[in-house]
């Protein structure tokens, strides 16, 4: 049952919204990129997980939407 709520729009907005809450510690861009390498080794290992692989979505976007949220500061 949780699969399938995640598998849409959850997927993306539950990251998203972590993502926008962090954003207010004001934290340095070496701990977003660490944020950016976790989520992408977790998504890693998620993949090869039977059951976890289901929520794979989870923190492939924390690192999409850190790596985007990165890129931003860079270009101030």
């Amino acid at each position: 049952m949780l699969s399938k709520a995640l598998g849409s729009g959850w997927g993306v907005l539950l990251p998203g919204l972590l993502i926008a809450g962090l954003t207010f510690a004001d934290l340095s861009l070496d701990v977003w990129k660490m944020i950016i390498v976790s989520g992408l080794l977790v998504t890693s290992a998620m993949i090869w997980h039977k059951q976890l692989r289901h929520f794979v979505l989870l923190p492939s976007c924390v690192a999409l939407v850190g790596a985007m949220l990165v890129i931003t500061m860079s270009l101030k």
